[in-house]
């Protein structure tokens, strides 16, 4: 087990007061050595602390701290996990992971089945992993929600689906959740003509099953259109999502959620903003979404943006600028009539001119991509001979790796701007999206 070590130090915080630097690492607190974020946040909730520290040189210290109870240290880390990502041991056939090509950066083939990065940040996990002592720490630090991939609650289209006889004890451990009064969130990718039609009815139905009472075992349920590239493993099974299954699953689950809100007063099951995508479907209005409870899996991704991007830019759009400009707004060929609005209200400010350029992705082999997939290699192929291209680029920072201006397919920001002649202007939000325009 690494010591977990630390990568930021926020302002004015008590470790900036006492003297930490970038590079310390904490080894034990009160005398237990922290095994991942979550151990460390319970264990410094105290109102004193005893820490041993090693610093960036390798020299050991002592330290004592007295706060308040639950006071931050304000210490952020290199990862939310010191003592090693829990990986995956199922082998399901539409694993992005494995719809890769080889030969990139490590870490793009790390297959995350971690429970605490599901209850830390939201991924999901299949729970076919867990040992007892985990699921035992799961009910005595109360760990909920977290988020589980279901895909099928009948046992063997389950265990199929993910290559794992554990996949089958799906209703079991959903009930465990019950009985432990915890919490999920739970997805379901569906693969036409393996777990959908009455397979995806019976799953739906199962779920919502475990919605009820003050504390419902299963929160909601996301459903979610296979997604797949040209690098799939043969003999995979696996179809493309039509725009004909698109409609037929949208008309299915749409039907669903009328009993659901009968019943619950929440519409419970949730499609994914790409079915309207594909089946080239108006999305539904922003408050057919409540409270965005399966955001982070697009649902609702769009309209929320939409709803955002018109209330900051009514805020911060003037009517004129001081001189011309002119961008070039990349995207995933996904968003493109749902943007086309977005585009209209930026070029109504006098002397400034956006022209959104929505992109496939040849690299995966897709003929609708969303934003976050497209490469380094999609953007040479696709700009490399557009005439209308302006010299400076927005391009959602999404795209990139987190902490480096690197596509998904290894080739940098840099590579691109000299290729074609440009400057690249990444943005993570509506905000800096605006401020580039305005101010740049």
């Amino acid at each position: 087990m690494k010591p977990a070590r630390i990568s930021r130090i926020i302002p004015d915080s008590i470790a900036a007061e006492m003297g930490f630097e970038i590079g310390d690492s904490i080894v034990t607190i009160n005398g237990i050595i922290p095994r991942d974020l979550i151990d460390y946040q319970f264990l410094c909730a105290d109102e004193f602390l005893e820490l041993e520290i090693v610093d960036k040189w390798g020299k050991k210290h002592l330290l004592e701290i007295e706060k308040d109870y639950d006071e931050d240290l304000g210490l952020e880390f290199e990862t939310a996990l010191f003592d090693g990502l829990i990986q995956c041991n199922n082998n399901c056939p539409f694993c992005f992971i494995d719809q890769q090509p080889r030969g990139k950066r490590d870490t793009l083939y790390l297959k995350d089945d971690d429970y605490r990065l599901s209850f830390l940040y939201g991924s999901y996990l299949t729970l076919t992993n867990l040992t007892p002592k985990e699921w035992t720490r799961i009910e005595q630090m109360r760990l909920s929600p977290l988020y589980v991939s279901v895909h099928t609650t009948e046992p063997e289209i389950r265990s199929h689906l993910l290559k794992n006889h554990r996949g089958g004890e799906i209703k079991k451990q959903l009930a465990w959740f019950q009985e432990k009064r915890l919490q999920i969130h739970s997805q379901v990718v569906v693969c036409p003509n393996i777990n959908d039609g009455k397979h995806l009815e019976k799953t739906l139905l199962d779920l919502f099953s475990f919605h009820h009472g003050d504390i419902p075992a299963v929160i909601s349920a996301a459903v979610v259109p296979v997604g797949l590239t040209k690098f799939r493993p043969d003999k995979d099974e696996l179809i493309p999502v039509t725009r004909e299954k698109a409609l037929e699953v949208i008309a299915q689950v749409q039907q669903l959620q009328i009993k659901f809100r009968e019943k619950s007063g929440s519409t419970f099951a949730w499609l994914a903003d790409e079915w309207f995508l594909i089946a080239q479907s108006e999305l539904p209005p922003e408050s057919h979404y409540e409270d965005y409870p399966q955001i982070g899996n697009g649902v609702g991704s769009i309209r929320q943006f939409i709803k955002e991007f018109h209330a900051i830019a009514d805020d911060k759009l003037p009517l004129e600028i001081s001189s011309p400009k002119k961008f070039t707004w990349i995207v995933g060929n996904a968003v493109e009539t749902a943007f086309q609005s977005l585009v209209n209200r930026l070029n109504q400010v006098n002397n400034l001119e956006v022209n959104l350029v929505a992109l496939n992705s040849q690299y995966w082999g897709q003929e609708i991509t969303v934003t976050g997939l497209l490469t380094g290699e999609d953007l040479l192929y696709h700009l490399s001979n557009r005439q209308d291209l302006a010299t400076n680029i927005l391009l959602p920072s999404v795209m990139l790796k987190h902490d480096e201006e690197k596509f998904l397919d290894d080739i940098t920001v840099v590579e691109i701007e000299q290729k074609l002649g440009i400057i690249i202007h990444p943005v993570k939000d509506i905000n800096e999206l605006i401020n580039q325009l305005i101010i740049y």
